[in-house]
């Protein structure tokens, strides 16, 4: 795996940053677990994906938030499912290793 710093860091910014992999290690996590669950429970997710947002902040450089947005598109899912996938989602091993600090904001979003 390749990594560079960005560019307003003294890197190039040619490849993903070593806080880019734990924004995208989140939001993996969370569509893993979500899709594990899912299937535990037979439920019929249709299309998932997920966007997610990294902010950093200075002295000392760091992450600062994470945002987060998991996308259900064509799916059956009752309130209550909703309700555990999303519990599922937002205490993913991922989400519950990252310092408290960090601020972690999930968005749902269903069709």
């Amino acid at each position: 795996m390749l990594t560079d710093a960005p560019v307003d860091n003294q890197g190039k910014g040619e490849t993903f940053s070593p806080t880019d992999t734990i924004a995208v290690g989140l939001l993996t996590c969370m569509l893993t677990v979500v899709g594990i669950k899912a299937k535990k429970n037979n439920l019929q997710l249709g299309e998932l994906r997920g966007e997610v947002k990294k902010i950093m902040a200075n002295n000392p450089r760091r992450i600062n938030q994470l945002v987060v947005t998991l996308y259900f598109k064509g799916h059956n899912l009752t309130a209550q499912n909703r309700a555990l996938l999303e519990r599922i989602a937002i205490h993913c091993p991922v989400a519950l290793s990252l310092h408290p600090d960090i601020n972690q904001q999930v968005k749902f979003c269903y069709d």
